[in-house]
């Protein structure tokens, strides 16, 4: 018989705290203008630089397992003091209805990454997921490419590598040598109110050509000149490095340069929010999230210099630990509009104790966001801590189904490794579990009047072992009163990288990643409702077969990686979702086939990761 637990949240007294901090005012520069273009598909299947010598470990966002990546001096970026060790049972049922699946394709894949621009890329893992949809469009973003789709799920543009679109040269020149500055962390988001699209990007800029890092490094923003978004963009650049220099306000971090890690996009009514995780580029130290209001107005207006106010989350004056400060998406143009308008965010703080838990998460406000054209400074920023159900940074990685890995085998073949891959033999468990993710905040959206937020949390298994499943929280904004807040979890399997999207109407969908003994990794889903909470787990594609990546190897320097974070997006009155998982299995000897370590055209040499775009409706 299903069961249901049903959890009573006690909801601290609310009152948000006025925080003394005054927001720095700055402005942000408009560059040149971009038309996304399909870049061909090419190049070596396999060359002696495969990463990013300024890099280790493809990606620059390495923060939840309290692990290191590197720019030359690695950064380290360990915030999470321990892991949990919830003995709270997965409760979740696999589903086969409701809501309905309309449809589906597969999105972009490792294959497309490494290969575009004539294979003037780096290897690149994990993707990271960028997803947005409207007006009769579908934009998908990932570590380093993206492409647009028709609502029929038609490729209209496709895949364009990120350094072509904002305007630069390639990652890597494989003719010359020459190195163009470093992008990741990509988000896209569709405002329904300015029909109008919003992508987003860090950059990190070199020092010339050559693969060491200046220390500069910005938020790329690209905003569409009309609601069709295979049009013109206009571009802006934002710098992040905090220093004191190029108008940024200096923040103090070690060895001269911040890093505006991890950013993300939310809205209201009168501004675009991007929020960072700002660390010592070169040196040790965690800085505070970062909040930056920019008027909406002037971006979609093509404004030469619109008005930007940034509060920092270091301030000694705001209480809340301010940790991935995730601001809220509007579902179709609906927006707070009390205060003067007012944009809302989370955060979780779990990484900061040394238990590994929290019953706590933090509900951030600015207020009065009507002034930004006028008196940005006038802006208020408040924050209060929410008693939710206790959650925890999850305890291990995920195991995975057996299958093929001809990566990991080619490894372990006598005569493979050196002969095909330039590396010596070493022998692998194969497959190689998989990370999941820390506990920070991942998508919120704000929709029917509600604020919806998921994250990862540590749960039991049915064997006895730990995993992860994710925490959701339906929240009064006004009143700090949760409507609802459990956990979604699998006995037999892991759920991670939720990403919610809900309707105006109230009807929500979580995206997940599905892995575990049983479960290749795979895109999964399930319903979200302020008053039944999460429904059952839904496969929206099943894995073909395990991750084969190059993330966790000794001769790539950094631990198993994967997702960073999913995506969700309101289209009307359906959902698009996107989760990464793996769409293909191949064997070794297809892997050492012509054209090599390709396996049709389905991977390469490094990763097999893909994503899985689909359409929901209720």
């Amino acid at each position: 018989m299903k069961t249901r637990l049903l959890i009573a949240v006690a909801v601290m007294a609310f009152a948000t705290c006025a925080m003394g901090a005054t927001p720095t005012t700055l402005k942000l520069q408009r560059g040149g203008t971009t038309v996304p273009v399909t870049t061909p598909l090419g190049g070596a299947p396999l060359t002696s630089l495969e990463l990013d010598p300024a890099m280790a470990g493809g990606d620059t966002d390495n923060l939840g397992s309290g692990l290191d990546v590197g720019f030359k001096v690695r950064i380290n970026r360990s915030i999470a003091q321990g892991h949990a060790g919830i003995n709270r049972m997965g409760h979740a049922w696999r589903a086969k209805s409701h809501p309905e699946l309309l449809g589906g394709l597969d999105g972009l894949n490792f294959h497309d990454q490494r290969y575009a621009n004539g294979g003037n890329q780096f290897s690149v893992e994990p993707p990271d997921q960028g997803l947005c949809a409207g007006n009769g469009f579908v934009m998908e973003s990932v570590n380093d490419v993206l492409a647009i789709y028709d609502h029929r799920g038609n490729e209209r543009v496709g895949p364009v590598d990120l350094n072509t679109f904002y305007g630069y040269p390639p990652a890597i020149d494989r003719s010359t040598g020459a190195y163009g500055p470093e992008i990741t962390d990509p988000s896209c988001y569709y405002d329904a109110s300015t029909q109008r699209w919003f992508q987003v990007a860090l950059t990190l800029d070199r020092i010339g050509t050559t693969s060491s890092l200046a220390g500069t490094n910005h938020l790329d923003i690209a905003v569409s000149q009309t609601p069709d978004p295979t049009g013109a963009w206009n571009i802006y650049h934002l710098p992040v490095q905090n220093n004191g220099t190029q108008g940024t306000p200096d923040h103090g971090c070690s060895l001269g340069f911040c890093l505006g890690d991890y950013p993300h996009i939310g809205a209201d009514a009168h501004a675009i929010f991007l929020t960072t995780n700002e660390f010592s580029l070169f040196g040790s130290g965690f800085y505070g999230a970062q909040i930056y209001v920019i008027s909406k107005r002037a971006l979609v207006s093509g404004a030469a210099s619109p008005n930007v106010v940034l509060f920092n989350g270091g301030d000694p004056s705001i209480p809340a630990p301010a940790f991935t400060v995730w601001p809220a998406i509007s579902s179709g143009g609906q927006y707070a509009g009390g205060h003067g308008g007012t944009e809302y965010l989370l955060s979780s703080d779990a990484v900061f104790n040394a238990s590994g838990t929290s019953n706590t998460i933090w509900l951030w406000s600015v207020s009065n966001t009507r002034a930004i054209d006028s008196m940005p400074t006038n802006l208020a920023l408040n924050v209060a801590p929410l008693t939710v159900q206790t959650y925890g940074v999850p305890s291990s990685l995920a195991q995975q189904k057996p299958g093929n890995t001809p990566l990991l085998e080619c490894f372990a073949l006598t005569g493979c490794a050196p002969n095909f891959l330039g590396y010596p033999n070493i022998s692998y468990a194969a497959p190689r579990a998989l990370a999941v993710n820390d506990s920070r905040m991942q998508q919120v959206s704000y929709a029917n009047g509600k604020l919806w937020g998921t994250l990862d949390t540590d749960v039991l298994l049915s064997d006895g072992s730990h995993g992860s499943g994710i925490n959701y929280f339906v929240i009064n904004p006004d009143s700090g009163l949760l409507f609802a807040n459990d956990t979604l979890a699998l006995p037999d399997a892991n759920l991670t990288y939720g990403a919610a999207a809900v309707t105006q109407s109230g009807r929500g969908v979580i995206a997940f990643t599905v892995v575990g003994p049983d479960d290749y990794p795979s895109a999964g889903y399930a319903s979200l409702d302020a008053r039944a909470g999460a429904g059952d787990v839904h496969i929206a594609a099943a894995g073909a077969g395990p991750w084969d990546g190059f993330t966790g190897l000794p001769y790539f320097g950094s631990a198993p990686r994967w997702g960073d974070y999913g995506a969700a997006s309101v289209d009307g009155n359906k959902v698009w979702i996107a989760s990464e998982y793996i769409a293909q299995t191949c064997t070794l000897t297809e892997y050492l086939t012509s054209p090599l370590f390709q396996c049709g055209g389905t991977r390469g040499a490094l990763s097999n990761w893909a994503t899985r775009i689909s359409l929901l409706g209720f």
